[in-house]
C-alpha cells in the first residue's frame, strides 16, 4: 500500500510541477490532511481488512453503495439542495445494485468484514464531500495532489515492512505495484477530483459509482468467461435508469 501511494504521490507531484500548481494555504492544510487520512488512508485500511474476512466481490457491492451516503452528506454538510427526482434516481440505482449483488452472491453471511467494508464506504463518501469543498478554492489537481501526499505520509507507518519486503519482491510484482500507483491511484483520484469539481451537484457524479459492479461483471463475462445472468443484466438496466433520472431529470 505504501509503495503504491509513494508512486502515486510522485506521479501527481510531476503532473503538478508541469502544471505549476499553487501551494496550499496554511489554513487549508488540516482539510487536505483530513481528506488524505479519511478518504485514502482509512479507506484503503478498511478495504484491506474487509477483504480478509469477506469476499472481495461482496465488498465491492457494499462500497458501491456510497452514492446514497454521499447524497445524504452533501445535503447535511454542503447544504446542497437537490430535487426529489435526484433522490428517486439514486434510490432506483441502489435497487439495481442490490439486484446485481443478489445475482452474484453465493452466500452472504454478515461478519466483521461487512463492517469493515461499510466503514470503507463511509470513508470514501466523506472523501467526496471533502474534495467537493476543497475544489471550491483549489483546482482538481491541487486538491488531489495534496490529499494524496498527506495520505502517503500517514502510510509511512508501514515503512519498516516495505524496507523488509522490497529486496525479495519480484520484478513483475513491482511493475504491478507501479501500475496500481500510477493508474488506479494517481490518475483515478485525479479524474474523480476533476469530476467532483465540475459537477453541478455532487450526486450527479457519485451515482456513476453504481456502474462499477455492472462493468466488473461485464468484463468478467468477456475476459474470464464468467456467467452473466439475466438477473445481473436486469440490475444493470435498473442502475442505468436511476442514473438517467438523476442526471437528466434534474437538469431540465
Amino acid at each position: 500500500m505504501l509503495f503504491r501511494f509513494l508512486l502515486a504521490s510522485i506521479t501527481l507531484i510531476a503532473i503538478g510541477a508541469a502544471k505549476k500548481i499553487r501551494l496550499p494555504k496554511p489554513k487549508d492544510l488540516p482539510m487536505f490532511a483530513l481528506g488524505g487520512f479519511v478518504g485514502v488512508f482509512l479507506y484503503m485500511l478498511f478495504s484491506k481488512n474487509g477483504a480478509v474476512y469477506t469476499e472481495a466481490g461482496i465488498g465491492s457491492f457494499i462500497v458501491s453503495s456510497s452514492p446514497v451516503f454521499v447524497l445524504v452528506l452533501a445535503t447535511l454538510l454542503l447544504r446542497e439542495k437537490v430535487r426529489r427526482a435526484c433522490w428517486v434516481g439514486v434510490i432506483v440505482s441502489f435497487v439495481g445494485l442490490v439486484v446485481i449483488m443478489l445475482s452474484q452472491a453465493t452466500g452472504l453471511v454478515p461478519d466483521i468484514g461487512v463492517l469493515f467494508f461499510l466503514l470503507a464506504t463511509i470513508a470514501t463518501s466523506l472523501h467526496s464531500i471533502i474534495q467537493r469543498k476543497l475544489t471550491r478554492s483549489y483546482t482538481a489537481i491541487e486538491a488531489t495532489t495534496y490529499s494524496i501526499i498527506f495520505a502517503t505520509l500517514f502510510m509511512l507507518i508501514y515503512s519498516p515492512a516495505l524496507i523488509r519486503e522490497i529486496p525479495g519482491t519480484s520484478l513483475s510484482t513491482n511493475l504491478l505495484a507501479a501500475y496500481l500507483g500510477i493508474f488506479p491511484a494517481a490518475i483515478a483520484y485525479l479524474s474523480w477530483g476533476w469530476a467532483i469539481a465540475k459537477a453541478e451537484k455532487t450526486a450527479y457524479v457519485t451515482v456513476f459509482i453504481y456502474l462499477i459492479p455492472l462493468i466488473a461483471s461485464a468484463l468478467a463475462y468477456f475476459w474470464l468467461g464468467e456467467t452473466l445472468s439475466l438477473l445481473a443484466l436486469l440490475g444493470g438496466a435498473v442502475v442505468i435508469a436511476g442514473m438517467v433520472i438523476t442526471n437528466v431529470t434534474n437538469k431540465k
